[in-house]
């Protein structure tokens, strides 16, 4: 019998599909779980199963999930759940406490706004969070960690638990998945007719339009680019509806008309981002490692980015991009002028970020150290006993069924 993964994340739960599919290329029953579209997952042939939580602060809607998870565990039956974001990483241990052999792998890809933000809602919310992450940690088989910063965090904090610990850097990413998608989609000349930038200097970012993400620093430092180089356009890609209290406003977009063009959600980012020059990540989060960033990095673009966990793992300052504080638009804008002055630097630093995401976050490397991690799980002897009660197995051992 070949295990079962059950993966579980959000509403943007699609984007690793290329991850998934290389784990069925390894061996491994994949079913995925989330909050959005089941529709990629069935034209990839991956079974899918959708449930609902409230990414926002609601208790009541939070207890209604972990009943909702409980069910759909004990229906898949997997031998490995996987959860990623934050929701899910609380939600999903205790929603596993009472199925016995089923081991759970928290991926930290990212801490998010309860530990990034210095609000008086976040400190008050942050000691509960913690509690709630001990608590999870319980029944945490092993907890995988996207950048060094975030394993450190949570040693200091004693929320790994009695857990494995692993550090496995970034999703991956299918690098000629990407090269074919830039190549399919629309020609930059096609892009910049229809989106009207004509000759202009494009700054791009990839992200949902929230505070937490730093676009109102964007902002301001594109209102400062504008007045020294008024030709220089910026495209926001992403979501902002669906963002909640925490989204910047369409009145404060419209502030900036004509030289930001907010798009909202694209099919075809990796040719969007072919057509800019520099690309622009104010985050004040403690990310994962952003995808946005390693994609940003394989298109060649020059990056700016604030110095926060998962940032400073892809770009290295003043070598493969340029690093800035949180919050700081007058430093962000004069190192968006500075890339868009001195193109051959921006070129040589495109080129060394596209090397280190090729060498360091590609998919098959990642694929291969989620592989082993699995394996280290399933040979568990008292985890394979536990299993093969619940199954219902007279004999035999699921310890000795492994990925290949």
């Amino acid at each position: 019998m070949t295990p079962r993964l059950l993966c579980i994340g959000g509403e943007d739960h699609h984007l690793r599909i290329p991850f998934l599919l290389a784990l069925g290329h390894r061996g491994v029953r994949v079913t995925a779980a989330g909050t959005g579209d089941g529709t990629p997952f069935a034209r990839a042939g991956i079974e899918y199963r959708s449930f609902r939580f409230d990414r926002f602060v609601n208790p009541l809607a939070d207890l209604t999930a972990v009943r909702l998870l409980a069910c759909l565990i004990a229906d898949v039956r997997p031998d490995l759940v996987q959860c990623f974001d934050t929701k899910p990483n609380l939600l999903v241990p205790l929603a596993a406490r009472s199925s016995d052999g089923v081991a759970v792998i928290r991926t930290i890809n990212g801490l998010g706004w309860i530990y990034s933000s210095g609000s008086a809602l976040a400190l008050t919310l942050r000691p509960v969070y913690l509690a709630l992450q001990r608590l999870a940690a319980r029944r945490t088989a092993m907890t995988v960690f996207q950048n060094r910063d975030d394993q450190t965090f949570f040693e200091r904090y004693a929320i790994i638990g009695k857990g494995l610990s692993r550090l496995i850097p970034g999703s991956g990413i299918d690098v000629g998945r990407f090269e074919q998608a830039a190549s399919a989609g629309p020609s930059p000349a096609d892009l910049r007719r229809s989106l009207g930038l004509k000759d202009s200097e494009i700054v791009i970012t990839v992200t949902r339009l929230t505070r937490q993400k730093g676009i109102p620093a964007l902002l301001e430092a594109a209102a400062l680019i504008h007045e020294v180089r008024p030709t220089v356009r910026f495209l926001l890609v992403g979501p902002r509806e669906s963002e909640g209290p925490l989204a910047v406003t369409q009145a404060e977009l419209d502030r900036h008309a004509p030289y930001v063009i907010a798009t909202g959600m694209r099919s075809d980012v990796p040719s969007l981002l072919k057509t800019a020059d520099v690309f622009a990540f104010p985050t004040e989060y403690r990310e994962g490692v952003p995808r946005a960033l390693l994609e940003a990095a394989l298109a060649g673009l020059p990056i700016v980015a604030t110095n926060m966990p998962g940032c400073n793992d892809v770009v290295r300052d003043g070598w493969s991009g340029f690093l800035v504080p949180p919050h700081s638009p007058r430093l962000l804008a004069t190192k968006i002028i500075d890339l868009l002055d001195d193109r051959s630097t921006g070129r040589a630093m495109g080129r060394r970020a596209a090397e280190l995401v090729r060498q360091e976050f590609n998919l098959d490397l990642t694929v291969a150290r989620y592989v082993a991690a699995y394996n280290e799980l399933l040979d568990d002897p008292l985890r394979s006993q536990l299993q093969m009660a619940r199954k219902g197995h007279d004999h035999g051992s699921l310890g000795k069924e492994r990925f290949s």
